[in-house]
């Protein structure tokens, strides 16, 4: 996601790992100064060890006629395909409901409503069909200035909060969460199913389940739940995964932004609360509700940060929260088979100079009967990557009463080792990387693709043989590869993917192949998709208009053979917005996307509702601009690309 409410003051900005484990910066650097690695357009791929040329292959380049990389009020997708609104914010998910009017909205009416600010998005079919199946999307967060009128404009953080009403964080409320949505494509294109029995909203004040091994700790016990084991909603969802027993990961990622105040430095969970940047909230939700304010109750925050496993086939079924996972602010819950049949799942902590992290199941996944895997995320082990200089690496295991994860260094148990993974994970030693988010498996060939948004907090006196970008304004994506092809193994081997970046500036270093165009190249990498031929689809966040003079999108990389690093563009957000969220059905004929805040300004205090900068997709002057599900189709039949 982007750095929201940037401009809060220099809190927000502090970096909360002050460990003097090496950054990714370091290890490369060596890398590059070892063997030469980065000269040339191309990063080479590794060679030893990989799965053959007939395994890995991938199918023929992309064949559409990319498009502008730009700014425009509406969006774009290449020519010969078609990109319709499937879903947006107030969209209704049940019948008899009257039509969207956000100067009329309630809390009670946004909780059967579509929610705002969609990031993830899923697709589980129904009986195996690529044109029926259930939408699953994530609700990250609100932008109060685009959803009601009279705010926006505020130089400080007190006067914006000051504005909102009760109604108004009400509200807020409903629309995070996630939706399950029945959909079903027909001549005339997808729609949802508003008489579905699958239909459901998720919000910041469902109940949950609190499962695994922190599950009853006291702390995670607060004066609504003493025993530690119920909690109300999800907060700050970006990316998810969808599991092969038919559930829905969801990953919890800023959610700092919810909780106001301090306690005593001496108290139980001041280090825990700094670790993780607890300071000033940036919503008004404890003036609301006395669970966000930190003083009141200072476990509350503990219960937030998880992976939250939800079963979109059961809308009576309570969401979990899975512990073993660890807490951190999750990106993304993508997951793959180990060698054994155990699963996998990594797990971006979206942060700068924050780990990347592996979680594998303890016991194997039962094919014949989901039910059997309901409860499998509750047992295994989380590890950390540690990057070293060599193009190896290596699973560091994050479990109580090995290495410095004792009572002497404050882990009395595997609940403190999880409710602490930060802290826990810098005794360890793993590399401090620049804000993971999506990490992928390719099923085809067993590699991982990482994607590593940006660290604009290196600065230009930093730079040196290690640390060879200043700022690293632009991103790269890492491929990791597991020994043996397993993704169960302890160690793997790394290579760089791309350096992401204008190519035709010399001192970003980016590393695009020569054929990729002046449209081709882009920024900030956040969440990707693989289709069914295993090639590579990036979501950019934070392409602003004022430093490239394009918007966020989609492209689409080559990663093998002579084209490997290929990028073209397909599709382009409108003004404001962000692109998550990828996601192809089984058939790779319907490709969905997330636009996010469209119509918010580079600051997110110049657009308003009465001011956007588009009021997409609707365009209409009575109607702000609304965050979307878009579908993707190619015009006549056929795959994606």
């Amino acid at each position: 996601m982007s750095d929201i409410f940037s401009g809060d003051g220099d809190e927000a900005d502090a970096p909360a790992n002050a460990s003097s484990n090496a950054t990714f910066e370091d290890i490369l650097g060596q890398r590059v100064g070892r063997r030469g690695f980065l000269t040339g357009a191309l990063l080479a791929a590794v060679g030893a060890g990989l799965p053959s040329e007939a395994e890995a292959a991938a199918e023929p380049a992309f064949a559409f006629d990319e498009i502008e990389a730009t700014v425009t009020a509406d969006h774009a997708v290449a020519d010969g395909y078609d990109a319709r609104v499937l879903l947006r914010w107030g969209d209704p998910l049940f019948p008899d409901m009257t039509p969207f009017d956000p100067l009329r909205l309630t809390a009670e009416e946004q909780e059967r409503r579509f929610g705002y600010n969609n990031d993830y998005v899923g697709y589980l079919p129904i009986d195996g069909s690529s044109r029926h199946g259930l939408l699953v999307v994530n609700h990250e967060y609100t932008n109060e200035e685009l959803m009601f009128r009279g705010l926006g404009g505020e130089a400080k953080r007190e006067d914006r909060l000051a504005k909102i009403t009760p109604e108004m964080n009400s509200v807020q409320m409903a629309a995070h969460g996630g939706a399950v949505v029945e959909i079903r494509r027909s001549e005339q294109g997808w729609e949802p199913v508003l008489d579905s029995r699958f239909n459901r909203r998720i919000t910041a004040r469902t109940p949950m389940d609190i499962t695994g091994p922190a599950a009853g700790s006291p702390r995670l016990s607060t004066s609504a739940d003493p025993g530690g084991r119920r909690v109300l909603g999800m907060i700050n969802n970006c990316s998810g995964g969808m599991t092969p027993w038919g559930t829905w990961l969801s990953g919890e990622e800023n959610f700092h932004f919810y909780f106001d105040g301090r306690v005593a430095p001496d108290h139980r969970e001041a280090a825990n609360h700094r670790r993780y940047g607890l300071s000033r909230a940036h919503y008004a939700w404890s003036r609301l509700d006395p669970r966000f304010d930190v003083p009141t109750e200072p476990n509350e925050a503990n219960r937030f940060g998880w992976v939250v496993e939800i079963d979109p086939l059961d809308p009576t079924s309570i969401p979990k929260k899975r512990t073993a996972l660890g807490r951190m602010k999750h990106e993304g819950a993508a997951g793959a088979f180990t060698a054994d049949g155990r699963y996998c799942v990594y797990l971006g902590d979206d942060e700068r100079y924050e780990y990347v992290y592996r979680f594998v199941s303890e016991d194997r996944v039962d094919p014949k009967n989901p039910a059997a895997n309901r409860d499998i995320l509750d047992r295994g082990i989380l590890s950390v990557a540690r990057f070293d200089a060599d193009g190896t690496g290596i699973w560091l295991p994050l479990v109580h009463g090995e290495g410095p994860l004792t009572e002497a260094n404050g882990f009395a148990s595997q609940a403190d080792v999880l409710i602490d993974t930060r802290r826990a994970a810098d005794l360890l030693g793993p590399t401090k990387m620049d804000r993971p988010e999506d990490i992928e498996a390719n099923p085809r060939t067993g590699r991982v693709y990482v994607l590593m948004t940006n660290n604009s907090r290196r600065k230009a006196e930093e730079v040196n043989a290690a640390n060879p970008r200043p700022l690293n304004a632009f991103g790269h994506i890492i491929e990791m590869i597991p020994d043996g092809g397993d993704q169960g193994s302890p160690r793997f081997r790394w290579e760089m993917l791309l350096l992401c970046g204008d190519p035709g500036v010399p001192e970003i270093g980016a590393t695009f192949s020569p054929q990729t165009t002046r449209n081709g190249w882009f920024g900030m990498p956040d969440n990707c998709a693989i289709d069914a031929r295993g090639r590579l689809w990036i979501a950019t966040d934070g392409n602003d208009k004022r430093r490239t003079g394009r918007s966020d999108g989609l492209w689409a990389v080559e990663t093998e053979g002579e084209l490997r690093g290929t990028s073209r563009h397909f599709y382009r957000v409108p003004v404001g917005a962000e692109m998550c969220g990828p996601f192809f059905t089984p058939d790779d004929e319907t490709l969905f996307l997330a636009v996010q805040h469209p119509g918010e300004s580079d600051d997110r205090t110049t657009a308003t509702f009465d001011r956007p900068e588009t009021r997409w997709p609707d365009f209409r002057d009575d109607m702000p601009p609304r965050p979307s599900v878009i579908a993707i189709t190619k015009r006549g039949g056929g795959r994606i690309g």
